[in-house]
C-alpha cells in the first residue's frame, strides 16, 4: 500500500491534461490573453476541466480493466495492474467529477453545461461508444473540440467558422491518428483489446488520416488568411504607408508552413505506431516541440505585436 499515493495521482493521468491547454485558445485568438480577469476565468476553467477528464479516464479504466490487462501498455496501469483497488478507484472519479461539476457551476452557465455535457459524453462512450466503429473516432474528435468551446463560453467569446472547421479536422486528424496507431501496435502484439479495432482496415483509417490532416492545414490557411488581425504598432502602419511593397498584410500566414511540417511529422508518427497517446508525442518528440513552439511564437507575435495590417 505504500505505492497507493502514486496509484491514486497515476490514474488520474496528469499528464493528459496537456489537451486541455486548449481552453486557452478562444483568449489567445481574441486577443485577450493579457487580460487578467480573463485570464484567470480561463485557468480556473482549464481546472475544472482537468478534474473532469481525469474522472471520465478513471471511469473508462474501471470499464476496461480485463482488456487492459491484455494490452501490452495498458497492463501497467494502477487499475489494471492492482495497484488501485476497484472501489477507491470509483470513489476517487466521483469526488473529481462532483468537483469539477461545482467548479464549473461558479465561472459560467455554458461553461458549466458543456462540462456536464462532456461527462455525459464520455460515460456513453466508455459504455458504449468506443465499441461502435466511426463514432468512437467522432466522439474521440469531440472531446477535443468541446475543449476549445469550453474555453470560448467561460469567457464569452466569438469564434469564426474557419477557426471552428480547423479544430474540428485537427480533432478529428488526432483521433483517427490515435486509432491507426492502436491497430498497429496490436497488430505487433497479436491481440486486440478492442472491439471497433477489429472492424477498421489500415487502408480505411489511412484515408481518414489523410483526408483529415489535409483539411487541417487547409482549414487553417483559410483562417490565417480571413483573420489575420490589424496592426497596432506604429512603425508598421508607417512602413506600409511609405510603399505598398512594405506592406504587411495577412502575416498570420507564415504560420502555414509551419502547420503543415507539424501535420505532416505526426503523421509519419501515425504510420510508425507512435501516437496512441497524442500527449505522450506533443511532450516528447522533438520536431513536433519545435514546430508547436515556433507556430505560437508567430501566433502571439502578430497578436499581439501588432506586426499585421
Amino acid at each position: 500500500m505504500a505505492n497507493l499515493p502514486i496509484a491514486i495521482i497515476k490514474v488520474a493521468r496528469p499528464v493528459h491534461w496537456i489537451k486541455n491547454f486548449s481552453l486557452f485558445a478562444a483568449l489567445i485568438f481574441t486577443e485577450n490573453l493579457l487580460n487578467h480577469d480573463l485570464f484567470i476565468r480561463v485557468l480556473w476553467a482549464f481546472i475544472a476541466f482537468s478534474l473532469a477528464t481525469s474522472a471520465t479516464y478513471i471511469f473508462n479504466d474501471v470499464l476496461d480493466v480485463n482488456m487492459d490487462r491484455l494490452h501490452p501498455i495498458k497492463k501497467n496501469r494502477p487499475i489494471a495492474s492492482r495497484a488501485l483497488p476497484i472501489p477507491l478507484a470509483l470513489l476517487e472519479a466521483a469526488v473529481l467529477a462532483l468537483a469539477a461539476i461545482t467548479l464549473s457551476s461558479l465561472l459560467n452557465p455554458l461553461f458549466f453545461m458543456s462540462v456536464v455535457f462532456y461527462l455525459i459524453i464520455q460515460a456513453l462512450y466508455s459504455t458504449l461508444i468506443k465499441n461502435v466503429p466511426t463514432l468512437d473516432i467522432l466522439a474521440i474528435a469531440f472531446g477535443f473540440v468541446i475543449r476549445v468551446y469550453a474555453g470560448a463560453f467561460v469567457i464569452d467569446a466569438h469564434l469564426s467558422v474557419w477557426f471552428l472547421l480547423c479544430v474540428i479536422s485537427v480533432a478529428l486528424f488526432l483521433a483517427s491518428g490515435k486509432r491507426r496507431a492502436e491497430l498497429n501496435l496490436i497488430s505487433e502484439n497479436s491481440g486486440t483489446t478492442r472491439k471497433s479495432l477489429s472492424s477498421y482496415q489500415k487502408e480505411l483509417l489511412n484515408s481518414y488520416v489523410t483526408m483529415f490532416g489535409n483539411a487541417a492545414w487547409m482549414s487553417w490557411a483559410l483562417f490565417a488568411f480571413f483573420e489575420s488581425p490589424k496592426a497596432s504598432i506604429n512603425f508598421w502602419l508607417i512602413l506600409a504607408e511609405l510603399s505598398r511593397t512594405t506592406t504587411i498584410d495577412k502575416l498570420l500566414m507564415a504560420t502555414i508552413p509551419v502547420a503543415i511540417f507539424g501535420i505532416m511529422r505526426y503523421e509519419s508518427l501515425i504510420f510508425e505506431g507512435k501516437s496512441e497517446a497524442p500527449e505522450k508525442i506533443l511532450l516528447t518528440d522533438k520536431s513536433l516541440l519545435v514546430s508547436i513552439g515556433l507556430w505560437l511564437t508567430i501566433v502571439l507575435l502578430v497578436f499581439y505585436g501588432g506586426v499585421s495590417i
